[in-house]
């Protein structure tokens, strides 16, 4: 019988663990632990790392994993190198279920950027109103750059913010354009600070800039080493049972 490790934390592997139970599935979802209250998932779920490359390949092999899925959000660069170093380490086949990058459009007012530190430059020193749409783990860098006030949006309060001036809004989505105009107005939101993650949940205040006229610093993708990879939940069910990626 099969063994998946699903490695989550998206809307895609949220669709895949619930797949792959009504598929009858032995499947396991892992978390890196970020959120203190993630969904309850159709599918046991495991929380915390697993102590790199080699942690990795110990549990795949401890644990009889037949197959490793990489649902994780595309800037976990680390742990998707991980999990291709681990998967060739433990002999194990890999496939990630990855979301097309979002692509800018008529009317959009984008500005690329590598990383959060090259973002903090680019919001200059004059003082202006930022919408931060990143994960907590990456808003520290915006410390350096603390004449500005920030809106924040997670799904949980348990940490405050390192930021002076600042507003923190507890939501999770998907968010609607509406929603997102109303916000940006309420907020008077002059920049917008984003990461390329795509997928369709997240797409709507790139919407309402582009209503709004606002620039987004939009933050490109990490490098990911290549490796094997899927575009949909049935193309992932489709190589568990064939073993091959057909048309991705």
């Amino acid at each position: 019988m099969r063994h998946i490790l699903l490695l989550g934390g998206t809307t895609e592997a949220s669709a895949l663990a619930t797949a792959l139970a009504a598929r009858g599935e032995r499947a396991v979802l892992s978390y890196a632990g970020r959120t203190d209250h993630p969904r309850a998932q159709a599918i046991p779920m495991r929380v915390g790392g697993f102590g790199g490359v080699e942690g990795l390949a110990d549990y795949l092999t401890r644990e009889g994993v037949t197959h490793l899925v990489d649902a994780t959000h595309p800037f976990a660069a680390r742990i998707s190198a991980n999990a291709i170093a681990a998967a060739e380490l433990a002999g194990v086949p890999l496939l990630a279920l990855t979301r097309p990058a979002w692509e800018q459009g008529p009317g959009d007012r984008w500005i690329h950027v590598a990383d959060t530190m090259e973002a903090v430059a680019v919001l200059g020193a004059e003082p202006k109103r930022v919408f931060l749409a990143l994960g907590r783990q990456t808003i520290g860098d915006f410390a350096y750059a603390a004449q500005h006030f920030y809106l924040l949006r997670f799904v949980d309060a348990a940490q405050p913010p390192a930021l002076p001036h600042h507003h923190l809004v507890v939501d999770r989505g998907p968010f609607t354009l509406a929603g997102e105009l109303a916000l940006l107005r309420e907020q008077r939101i002059a920049v917008i600070v984003a990461k390329n993650a795509g997928g369709a949940g997240a797409r709507a205040k790139l919407d309402a800039a582009r209503e709004l006229g606002l620039p987004v610093v939009m933050i490109d993708r990490p490098f990911i080493p290549l490796r094997p990879q899927a575009d949909s939940v049935a193309a992932v069910l489709d190589w568990l049972d064939h073993g091959v990626v057909r048309g991705v």
